[in-house]
């Protein structure tokens, strides 16, 4: 069944109220599906329709799919006796993301029919830093103490699984709250009923703080294979747990933060198609501007050489100025994607500074000089076929100013003297590639990892301050093998 003809049934059902075809919907379609045909829904009393008729094992996660503006509306139009039956359906970790993006006469009307024991939940996750563990923690799962016997798990797992988070993940204490393990549901049923949760649970466990970053969280996970990790306080006593479905969004966002970094936009808040069209603008316009007063050092660079006239005394140069500048850009590019990866994914860190730097070294040189070989040859083919041409009036009062190429034949009227104009222009672009592409890996390695030494997001600082440096750098070493060139062979040039 397509993604339309789902949407169709559901808003089919809905403003027809067919309760039963509405049950059935909720039963075999994935909820996500469900909450995005009912965002599209305008009229309020057709969009609260499914949570008084649907079971409420359906309508707690529904809610917490929707957007913010559906959420909104819901809350605005339920009494306080249908709000508090939706928060006691609702996850706290879910109620938090949905009151960040809320309006606050919303949140504090949430917060006030809320639950005692549901509230105090909420304002702890409230409270804690944003991006952090304690943040996106849950305080709903099966805590039990390490003398509780296997028979007595089971029962309690029996009568306040349905409340939890997770029941694959039994996390055990002892006597003055500490956290000392874990029980996985598979272990437990295959354990004896007199044995005690102490006898089969795992003490190698993996925990975090409350105040642990997410990202590292999500590193965690994936470096342990885990489905739960417990949360820990500064007392090392267990006030919440992290699940894989919450690793999974913290895994999207980090990503689309560092892609959107790497591409000199500002993350955004919602989904693209949500995002109005002045906000996007607003997004990319700093970046931009940021962008532009940086290129400043390439517009002097470029100034100084203009003023040396080097171009004037070979003007066939300027042509490669962009070659040049689009090359080192792209091949510290390369290499800073894989920096940033790499500390995203904890594969290294700063310390490893020296070991990085020299294996990048070794691979800067690989690929420069295959770079500038490749460069040469392809360089000395544009002029013999004209795709660039030298214009200097000497050059071309040689040739009766016509220019030669080989399709006209010229450039073997004499050969040795078009070969060495060609092959000294060729070799200065390609020294400068070989250059430029080795500097601009090295730096490449060492901005992202001394930005990361620094406590700082290296996607956001990296890129931009590469781009400069490889820029100008590339344009003075350009100049200064440019002006030997003139100088050693001052004959070809005169």
């Amino acid at each position: 069944m397509g993604e339309i003809q789902v949407k169709d049934l559901i808003l089919n059902a809905i403003k027809n109220k067919k309760v039963n075809v509405l049950k059935e919907l909720f039963e075999t379609v994935p909820t996500i599906d469900i909450a995005e045909a009912m965002d599209d829904i305008e009229d309020v009393s057709l969009l609260i329709y499914p949570f008084r008729v649907i079971s409420s094992e359906y309508t707690g996660e529904l809610f917490a799919e929707l957007s913010s503006e559906s959420q909104e509306k819901i809350i605005n139009a339920f009494s306080d006796k249908d709000l508090i039956k939706l928060l006691e359906e609702s996850y706290a970790d879910d109620i938090v993301d949905s009151l960040q993006e809320l309006p606050a006469n919303v949140v504090s009307r949430v917060l006030r029919v809320a639950p005692g024991d549901l509230r105090k939940d909420i304002n702890q996750l409230l409270n804690y830093k944003e991006n952090t563990a304690g943040s996106i923690m849950t305080t709903e799962f099966l805590e039990m103490k390490n003398t509780v016997t296997v028979k007595d798990a089971i029962s309690f797992i029996r009568e306040k699984g349905k409340d939890a988070e997770t029941v694959y993940t039994i996390f055990v204490r002892d006597a003055k709250r500490n956290f000392v393990g874990t029980v996985n549901l598979d272990d437990l049923i295959f354990a004896k009923d007199d044995e005690t949760l102490e006898d089969i649970m795992d003490r190698d466990f993996v925990s975090c703080h409350v105040n642990d970053d997410q990202e590292d969280v999500a590193n965690m996970f994936k470096r342990y294979d885990l489905t739960a990790m417990a949360v820990l306080n500064k007392e090392d006593k267990i006030v919440g747990i992290i699940t894989i479905d919450d690793v999974v969004d913290i895994i999207v966002e980090e990503a689309n933060e560092d892609v959107a970094a790497l591409s000199h936009v500002a993350p955004l808040e919602d989904s693209y198609l949500d995002t109005p069209a002045w906000r996007m603008a607003l997004k990319c316009i700093p970046w931009i501007i940021v962008l532009i007063i940086l290129g400043t050092f390439t517009t002097m660079a470029l100034d100084k050489i203009e003023k040396t006239q080097v171009f004037s005394i070979i003007p066939v140069l300027i042509c490669f100025v962009p070659t040049l500048m689009d090359t080192g850009g792209n091949t510290g590019g390369q290499t800073i994607a894989m920096m940033i990866r790499g500390l995203g994914t904890k594969e290294f860190t700063p310390k490893d500074f020296w070991k990085i730097l020299g294996k990048e070294a070794l691979t800067a040189l690989i690929v420069s000089s295959a770079i500038a070989v490749f460069g040469f040859v392809w360089f000395t083919i544009e002029q013999y076929t004209g795709i660039v041409t030298n214009d200097k009036a000497e050059f071309l009062a040689h040739f009766n100013d016509t220019i030669p190429t080989i399709w006209n034949g010229l450039v073997w009227k004499d050969a040795t003297y078009f070969a060495q104009h060609t092959f000294t222009v060729s070799g200065i672009v390609a020294i400068t590639l070989f250059c430029g592409s080795f500097l601009s890996k090295c730096v490449a390695v060492m901005l992202p990892l001394g930005v990361a030494a620094c406590k700082k997001d290296p996607a956001i600082i990296a890129q931009p301050i590469l781009t400069t440096i490889v820029d100008v750098v590339s344009l003075c070493v350009y100049l200064g093998i440019a002006v030997g060139a003139q100088f050693l062979f001052s004959g070809l040039f005169s």
